[in-house]
């Protein structure tokens, strides 16, 4: 298992991808020894991908149950036709071609989000990410996942748009474009997906603007991503938009008619909560599993049993967001996130359906529950080797643990067990990467849990005259440092080390290492030699000088993000800044 772990993250995708993809091309196989003849929505799908490229190309999706027939309107977009095309003609215009186009069409999906399994997390995400999907492929079924209907065309690219837009909420703005791409398949190809499209791509704007406020140096770069975004996202739906302007009604018109004006009214909120909770059954999932490959599929066409496991599975899914979010870890907070907005969206979507709600319409709900299922174990994971952790290496490590967990206020934990409550401490810092922020936090917690703090006149503005502690009326001074200035404060006179933790991994390691060695070539070459020794007593204000180039910049905040050595001190008063 090591050596897999050790592999080259992209070698690993590529391996993931040729495994997954070999049970399709099995599939692929025994269905051209089939006289397989499509009837129904089928037959209308290979009529229209037909049409593709030629003076009758289709500008909108197949006919669904929407208004009245035979003036009945149709799904909004013809983007998987278009997309089946390619394959169907290659392989003489046959239905075995289309099945194909469909098998070529999930191959392209499984891609997409081992690639970005690989852009999060390495060679440990693909291999995760390839295990749901090796579920998913499993649970969902051949049948279902090499028919070209449009239910199910979308199934396995529910799973790009969940990663995609965890990838934004993580800071990867260029996958803005992969989650308008996959968005808009998904929601031409079936309605459903609309809304839910829609409401992942609102997510995804507003992590962006968050990202434009706390990052004024990336707006040019978040610009240049939305502006893409929007590009791809026109592009995509200007058929839909010729016929629009070109029929009366336009498609749009009348999916606009219909769901403001439905011939009968909704499930309702009670009922569309209940069907999601039903979607959490992990018990009604494993009672198919042995019936073998289909087990979602057939979980789906039973969904009047109790709503009990997937309120219990929710309580849990909750309880191990929480802990999540307490534990600081991006990564995984991002990923609770929108999984938690899918599960709103969720109940929103299947609140909204009309009449009979057929398997169908609600199929992509497991993708999210596996999802939801994986993040609880990884956040126990996290959670059991952090506490593990702390027991291996004793109350030290315990305290520098919470270092990373809370961010420079838990360093309160450390300095409250190495002082007395009764005493007057003077807070101080020496912060080589963000301005003293977690010093002012510092000063806040231990006057919160009872101690006698202050700072020297120096910050009295921000943290109040008041807090200001005269030069020789402190009893200890309290000194938190970072980067560099941890070794100058270690051999202060009677100085004691109370706390000294890196939050980054091995690899986070070497990333910075090699980001530092980027930038000291950068200002060297831009001739700015004179900042290079900011990198280690001044990272952020080396991000923020004007001289320096936005690329250079850019590798700067990255350092900052990926954190480094931090440490509490105690020390004599009147020990020199």
């Amino acid at each position: 298992m090591s050596r897999v772990l050790a592999m080259p993250p992209a070698r690993a995708r590529w391996l993931v991808w040729a495994l997954l993809a070999v049970p399709f091309v099995i599939a692929a196989i025994v269905l051209h020894t089939r006289h397989w003849h499509p009837v129904l929505d089928l037959a209308m799908t290979e009529l229209r991908v037909r049409d593709v490229g030629t003076s009758d190309t289709p500008l909108i999706g197949l006919p669904g149950r929407i208004g009245v027939f035979p003036d009945q309107g149709s799904h909004p977009g013809p983007l998987s036709f278009y997309l089946l095309a390619p394959t169907y003609r290659v392989l003489g215009a046959s239905a075995w071609g289309l099945l194909v186009g469909m098998v070529v069409l999930n191959l392209v999906a499984i891609g997409l989000a081992l690639w970005l399994a690989e852009r999060r997390g390495g060679t440990r995400l693909v291999l995760a990410v390839g295990g749901l999907l090796a579920l998913l492929e499993l649970g969902y079924g051949f049948d279902v996942l090499t028919q070209p209907w449009n239910p199910y065309l979308p199934l396995l690219f529910w799973t790009v748009i969940l990663l995609g837009t965890w990838s934004v909420l993580d800071g990867d703005t260029p996958m803005l474009v992969v989650v308008t791409a996959v968005a808009s398949l998904c929601a031409q190809t079936h309605v459903p997906y609309l809304g839910l499209g829609l409401g992942m791509g609102a997510l995804c704007v507003a992590a962006i603007a968050v990202e434009w406020v706390r990052h004024p140096i990336e707006r040019r770069r978040l610009v240049r991503w939305i502006a893409w975004s929007a590009v791809v996202g026109v592009a995509l739906w200007i058929p839909v938009v010729i016929d629009q302007l070109s029929t009366t009604p336009g498609n749009l018109s009348m999916l606009n008619d219909y769901f403001r004006n439905p011939p009968e009214p909704p499930v309702g909120v009670s009922e569309g909560i209940q069907l999601l909770l039903r979607h959490l059954d992990v018990l009604h999932l494993v009672r198919e599993l042995p019936h073998g490959d289909g087990f979602i599929t057939r979980a789906g066409f039973r969904l009047d049993g109790s709503i009990v496991p997937g309120l219990l599975l929710l309580i849990v899914w909750v309880a191990a967001a929480v802990l999540a979010w307490r534990s600081g870890h991006r990564m995984l907070r991002s990923l609770h996130v929108v999984i938690g907005w899918a599960l709103v969206l969720g109940a929103i979507s299947m609140s909204r359906i009309f009449g009979k709600v057929w398997y169908y319409l609600t199929l992509w709900g497991w993708t999210t529950t596996v999802f939801m299922v994986a993040s609880i174990a990884w956040t126990a994971s996290v959670e059991i080797r952090r506490r593990a952790g702390d027991r291996a290496a004793g109350p030290r490590r315990a305290i520098g643990a919470a270092v990373a967990v809370a961010g420079g206020l838990s360093l309160v934990a450390a300095t409250v067990s190495a002082f007395g409550v009764e005493a007057r401490y003077l807070v101080t810092w020496n912060d080589a990467r963000n301005f003293g922020s977690q010093g002012y936090g510092l000063v806040n917690e231990l006057e919160r849990r009872g101690f006698h703090v202050g700072v020297p006149d120096t910050w009295r503005v921000p943290v109040t005259p008041q807090r200001v502690v005269p030069p020789g009326e402190a009893t200890a001074e309290v000194r938190f440092a970072t980067g560099a200035y941890i070794d100058q404060v270690a051999t202060l006179a009677g100085s004691t080390v109370v706390t000294l933790y890196d939050p980054r991994s091995p690899a986070e390691v070497e990333e910075s290492d090699g980001l530092r060695a980027s930038i000291t070539e950068a200002l060297s070459t831009a001739g700015l030699a004179e900042l290079i020794p900011m990198l280690d007593t001044n990272l952020f204000g080396l991000q923020v000088d004007p001289r320096v180039a936005p690329e250079v910049q850019r590798m700067v905040d990255r350092m900052l993000r990926l954190g480094g050595p931090t440490a509490v001190f105690i020390l004599p008063p009147g020990s020199p800044l």
